[in-house]
């Protein structure tokens, strides 16, 4: 089965689709640098570097699935969404290049990754029956990465586009959860004393609640929800954009490393990331954890 990435980002789509047994043949995404890891580790795909509304799809190769993660952060609730707000239209217009890729090539499958708010957003109706038009069923998939081993608690919607009378509802895994432990090195890191001068009064209460909770390692969110602490028992919180999750051990505590976020997001260890580390981290918290799109595609080839 031949896929295309749109949206490629650092690559999870890829990779879980590689994972499956699926042949990328092409992989798009505006930012240079994103396409340039992708191309590091991905040398037998045709790589893009473009905003997708101006493709020219019959320069694309022909496949069997569009593999799609248009932008989610005009959806998403962790950011902010005044009316009106030109950033965020910019955003959400990023589903529209999903279709008319698909006008143009119509493949037999389809899977698009976003945050569950995308199904309510105003104009998703009007994107739905734009692909409806064309003759696919969509089947609406909300699923969390860490019931497809990744050790990671990640809620994302995925939706199934397949050229069927009615929507597919996969018969997907659910696959045993990972602890967060087993991404943890508590040897390595740079750690720092928790009672130091500097140190937040809400740091230092997210701290003491968590150990009375949790006992003397344990995680804690910098932002989020999590009010307290988070057991080493269970899959980390999600990996975002920026530097959200705290080791503490003790009287000692530290930022989660790259490596760390990566296991988190269950990308393959030989996977090449850049060498800066807030680049890193910032790539791998927009990513699709390999292991889902992988349970996906091999839902749906059994499905078919």
């Amino acid at each position: 089965m031949k896929a295309i990435d749109l949206f490629a980002g650092l690559g999870g789509f890829t990779t879980g689709a590689e994972m499956a047994g699926c042949s990328v043949v092409w992989a798009a995404n505006h930012w240079q640098q994103a396409v340039d890891t992708h191309a590091a580790n991905h040398p037998e795909t045709i790589h893009v570097c473009q905003d997708l509304h101006q493709a020219n799809w019959a320069q694309v190769p022909a496949h069997d699935i569009i593999l799609a993660s248009p932008c989610c952060q005009g959806h998403s609730r962790a950011r902010g969404k005044a009316s009106g707000n030109p950033q965020h239209d910019a955003s959400r217009s990023t589903a529209w290049a999903v279709v008319s890729a698909i006008e143009f090539h119509r493949p037999a499958f389809g899977l698009v990754e976003n945050v569950p708010e995308f199904m309510r957003w105003e104009l998703f109706p009007a994107w739905r029956a734009a692909i409806e038009a064309m003759g696919y069923s969509l089947a609406p998939h909300v699923v969390d990465a860490a019931d497809h081993g990744v050790p990671q608690s990640r809620v994302r919607l995925i939706i199934v586009l397949t050229k069927s009378k009615h929507p597919i509802q996969l018969q997907l895994p659910k696959r045993p959860h990972i602890a967060a432990s087993t991404i943890i090195d508590f040897e390595a890191g740079r750690w720092s004393p928790i009672d130091r001068p500097g140190r937040s009064a809400a740091t230092l209460s997210r701290i003491a609640n968590g150990r009375a909770a949790h006992g003397e390692r344990f995680l804690t969110a910098y932002y989020g929800n999590e009010r307290g602490g988070r057991s080493l028992d269970r899959p980390i919180g999600t990996i975002t954009t920026r530097d959200r999750w705290a080791v503490i051990d003790g009287g000692r505590m530290r930022m989660l490393s790259v490596e760390e976020c990566r296991r988190a997001m269950a990308f393959p260890r030989e996977y090449q990331l850049p060498e800066n580390g807030r680049l890193a981290v910032h790539m791998l918290g927009n990513a699709v954890p390999p292991p889902v799109p992988r349970d996906f595609i091999n839902a749906l080839r059994g499905a078919a």
